[in-house]
């Protein structure tokens, strides 16, 4: 099968944004009292941000290195993350609408920066339209089959629970002729609410894919956003829709609209079996993240929060120099190069903790790794707010609002997280070369990537707390001149790749360094 991934992909640097704590414009009037912007996050709460300050913004992204955003939900919701959509086809007054995004759009693809949203087709929230014309009608209403209710609630024989009370644990029997199903919480759902919902959550009645009109609906939604100007979509817990047909059919519908559309899932493991080149072209590339925030962090990995998410704590393993280039040449392996070009390289998101909180606010830490996000083969993906130094634990924590005022930024970590993206931009090779490691030593490694044309970089890390002396091999540059790329605190020299292709490098402790062909 042809793997058709979009060619700018390679190329971006994206920017993850939950609008709702990115910035305030002051143009979208607030309906009700906000939550002070500077006080913790709470799970109901909400902050004020819009697009239009996400607008108001594009430059302080824009000199940051972004070339790409990807916005959590904006669709109309009664949650602050909008993860529970009634209306697919409003964004959420509280985002400024839908002509706020027309002035994002507008202004990012004036810059040259797409724009791809978040798309929640699994499940609903239970103010959705179609859902509570059920909970209205019963039996009644035509919409009775784009959810999976209980028959007796259908019937009125029980009452729908969308709003259970605590403690309140009374289930009808469980039904052989329905369940169980592979969904276990669904299935206890089913009988304790009158309806299927997401993990068993009340607010989250779970689509039926498999109905041919909710089908349409979800690929005509798609369609309509594409069609208004998006780039792309995000795809929300893809594997609980356990139907191949399905995102073959939504590949076809996006493409047929954008040629050039990214299509990316949420799916933390490896699957290839899903970028094969008939769905998705990439996946949140989570299994990189752990192995990147493990081998940078090393006896700085804060375990504690790390298990706050059942991924982070059971899959992030700190590695010595080999282990991590093995474990790096696996993951580069797992896919056609053409898919691993355009991975979502990311070290967290609004589903984790904050990379400076599992690495107790390890400042070396965070340059280490964005240095492997730049360097590596995939789309680098900063969580707003890691490069200025934002903490947080697990959701809410991780959802803090922005810190605008400048004081509260490390400043440093900005400057490094400018320069390395300002690199990549830099170096073709970076993008589109080829990946192979070069040798490690004790907790240091390097690797070289090479173009068709020649060209060459070659990255030195060392995670550990001395000086480390590498030997790689880079017979792509034998005999050459190689000078290090200017980085803040570098203190690399150039140096001669050996005629036998042996570079011999010493790098300092807890840092990076990226060498190009000098002159």
């Amino acid at each position: 099968m042809t793997i058709d991934t979009p060619d700018w992909v390679r190329d971006a640097v994206f920017y993850q944004i939950c609008p709702d704590r990115f910035a305030r414009s002051g143009r979208v009037p607030a309906p009700g009292p906000l939550e002070p912007w500077d006080e913790p996050p709470t799970g109901h709460g909400f902050k004020g941000g819009d697009l239009l300050g996400v607008a108001d913004r594009l430059p302080y992204l824009a000199d940051l290195g972004v070339t790409a955003l990807y916005l959590t939900p904006v669709f109309a919701s009664a949650s602050n993350h909008r993860y529970h959509t009634y209306d697919y086809l409003s964004v959420d007054p509280l985002l400024g609408g839908n002509d706020a995004l027309r002035v994002l759009l507008d202004e990012a693809h004036a810059r040259g920066m797409r724009v791809v949203l978040d798309g929640v087709f699994n499940h609903t929230g239970r103010g959705f339209w179609a859902f509570h014309h059920v909970l209205e009608n019963g039996a009644g209403s035509p919409y009775r089959d784009w959810f999976d209710f209980h028959p007796a609630a259908l019937a009125g024989r029980r009452p729908f629970r969308p709003y259970p009370w605590h403690g309140d644990h009374d289930e009808w029997p469980v039904d052989p002729a329905v369940e169980p199903t592979w969904d276990a919480k669904g299935d206890e759902s089913f009988r304790h609410l009158g309806y299927r919902a997401w993990w068993g959550l009340p607010a989250l009645p779970k689509l039926n894919t498999s109905n041919a009109e909710v089908r349409e609906f979800l690929m005509s939604v798609a369609e309509h956003w594409l069609r208004f100007g998006i780039d792309g979509w995000r795809l929300d817990v893809p594997t609980e829709i356990r139907d191949e047909a399905f995102w073959q059919e939504f590949r076809r519908r996006v493409r047929a609209v954008n040629p050039e559309a990214y299509i990316v899932g949420e799916i933390w493991h490896e699957c290839a079996e899903w970028l094969a080149g008939d769905r998705f072209d990439a996946v949140m590339n989570y299994p990189l993240a752990f192995a990147v925030i493990g081998y940078a962090a090393q006896d700085r990995l804060d375990r504690i929060v790390a298990g706050l998410q059942h991924e982070y704590g059971r899959n992030t393993v700190v590695r010595d120099g080999a282990g991590f280039g093995a474990e790096l040449e696996r993951l580069m392996r797992l896919y056609d190069p053409a898919v691993t070009h355009v991975q979502l390289n990311l070290l967290d998101s609004h589903d984790s903790p904050r990379f400076r909180s599992l690495v107790r606010g390890d400042a070396a830490a965070w340059r280490i790794a964005t240095l492997l996000l730049a360097t590596l083969p995939g789309a680098p993906c900063i969580y707003y707010g890691d490069e200025v130094g934002v903490e947080g634990d697990h959701d809410p924590d991780c959802r803090r609002a922005f810190p605008w005022d400048e004081r509260r930024w490390d400043r440093d970590g900005l400057a490094w997280t400018k320069a390395v993206l300002r690199m990549r931009h830099a170096a073709p090779v970076l993008r589109g070369g080829a990946f192979r490691t070069a040798g490690a030593a004790g907790l240091a490694l390097g690797f070289v990537r090479a173009g068709d044309d020649g060209d060459v970089a070659v990255v030195a890390v060392n995670a550990g707390d001395q000086s480390a002396e590498l030997d790689l091999d880079v017979p792509e540059a034998a005999g050459r001149r190689l000078a290090p790329v200017s980085l803040p605190g570098g203190d690399l020299s150039a140096v001669d790749v050996a005629p036998d292709g042996v570079l011999r490098l010493t790098v300092p402790p807890r840092t990076g360094a990226v060498l190009r062909p000098a002159g």
